[in-house]
C-alpha cells in the first residue's frame, strides 16, 4: 500500500522558517519526480517546488531564492521555507511521480504575526 507521510506544517511569525518533509512508502517503481504544492480556498493548486531523480529542481518564481527542494534518497523529500510572508499561507501537499502519480494529504502552513 502506498503512503506519503507529510510533516512539519505550523504556525510561524512572518519572516520565520519552516521545513516540511514527505516520506513516500509502498512504491515499487523507480521515482521520477518528486515535488510540493500549495492551495489556499479558491484557487488552484500551484506548483512550489519540484525535484527529478537527478537532482534538476525547479522553483515558482514567488519562493526562488526563498525556498530549497531537496532529496535525502529515493523516497524522501524535503522543502526548507525561509523568509516566510503570509500570502505563503497554504496547504501544502506533497506529489510523487513513478509509474502512478500519487498525493499527500496535505499539512498547513501559516504565516501569520
Amino acid at each position: 500500500q502506498v503512503q506519503l507521510v507529510e510533516s512539519g506544517g505550523g504556525l510561524v511569525q512572518p519572516g520565520g522558517s519552516l521545513r516540511l518533509s514527505c516520506a513516500a512508502s509502498g512504491i515499487i517503481r523507480r521515482i521520477y519526480l518528486m515535488g510540493w504544492y500549495r492551495q489556499t480556498p479558491g484557487k488552484q493548486r500551484e506548483l512550489v517546488a519540484a525535484i527529478t531523480d537527478r537532482g534538476t529542481t525547479n522553483y515558482a518564481d514567488s519562493v526562488k531564492g526563498r525556498f530549497t527542494i531537496s532529496r535525502s534518497n529515493a523516497n524522501t523529500v524535503y522543502l526548507q521555507m525561509n523568509s516566510l510572508k503570509p500570502e505563503d499561507t497554504a496547504v501544502y501537499y506533497c506529489k510523487v511521480t513513478s509509474s502512478m502519480v500519487y498525493w499527500g494529504q496535505g499539512t498547513q502552513v501559516t504565516v501569520s504575526s
